[in-house]
């Protein structure tokens, strides 16, 4: 079953539905986020583009299903939901756990000989051949905390309400679980790979995300941004630059330029 362009599920979301769009950007949240974290991006892109945001289980509207604690089950799950969208020219783009999920999610769609996205846009990620022995999901609630200031990826007022940050550490305590225990398959795509990067992000190296270029048979560039892990917030309209060109090869018109 293909669903509507405009439809939305548990899964898919779209902010800003545009059904007359002839491109698509599906959008891949980090680890303990969620779908809304690309609510601005739906609201440059749309109507050009139909922007697709991924929701994952146990969190906001869905923060009573369990946790996903293994990323690759949570890449079939995915896959499966990706496949029921239409058939359009298609980017991927995900930050942190999500680029491991796009890239994930393009792997098995090739594999199993359907569409699958032109391009992949991996944020704030090293590659899946680099190795860390990290076990933050093992530690107390203190630990995480500590994880998300230093990440940076959430708003510290939002870390004095008791009940949003139960929530928060619960969902990034099974991401973490997820990409932490995720290993390498030595999975290769043939799309090319946009790798983007903050300069001083405390996960990823430059070299690091250098290292996607081995998980390609096609072209990889590295961008690197002044910045850590969510250097992208301070340079939203730069990284939609890099979106909109991708876009914009997929169809004659310039789709969300500035």
């Amino acid at each position: 079953m293909t669903l509507s362009d405009t439809a939305t599920t548990s899964w898919i979301r779209r902010f800003k539905p545009s059904g007359g769009a002839d491109v698509r950007l599906v959008c891949f949240p980090h680890a303990g986020g969620s779908a809304s974290y690309f609510n601005p991006v739906a609201a440059r892109f749309a109507p050009g583009a139909d922007v697709v945001a991924l929701q994952y289980p146990g969190r906001q509207d869905r923060r009573r299903e369990p946790l996903l604690r293994d990323l690759e089950e949570l890449a079939d799950l995915i896959t499966e939901e990706l496949l029921t969208l239409s058939d359009k020219p298609t980017v991927f783009f995900g930050h942190s756990m999500g680029a491991l999920l796009a890239f994930e999610c393009a792997w098995r769609m090739e594999d199993k000989g359907l569409f699958d996205p032109q391009v992949l846009l991996l944020s704030g990620r090293r590659a899946p051949s680099t190795i860390r022995d990290e076990q933050v999901h093992r530690g107390d609630d203190a630990r995480l905390l500590a994880e998300l200031r230093q990440l940076n990826g959430t708003n510290s007022t939002l870390l004095d309400d008791d009940d949003i940050l139960r929530m928060a550490l619960e969902s990034l305590r099974g991401d973490l679980e997820a990409v932490e225990t995720y290993v390498d398959s030595e999975h290769r795509v043939t799309v090319p790979l946009i790798v983007l990067t903050g300069d001083d992000d405390p996960k990823t190296t430059v070299t690091e995300a250098q290292r996607w270029c081995e998980h390609t048979e096609s072209t990889c560039r590295v961008v690197t941004y002044p910045g850590g892990h969510f250097y992208l917030d301070k340079h939203a309209a730069a990284v939609g630059d890099v979106i909109a060109a991708e876009l914009a090869k997929l169809r004659p018109t310039a789709i969300g330029a500035h």
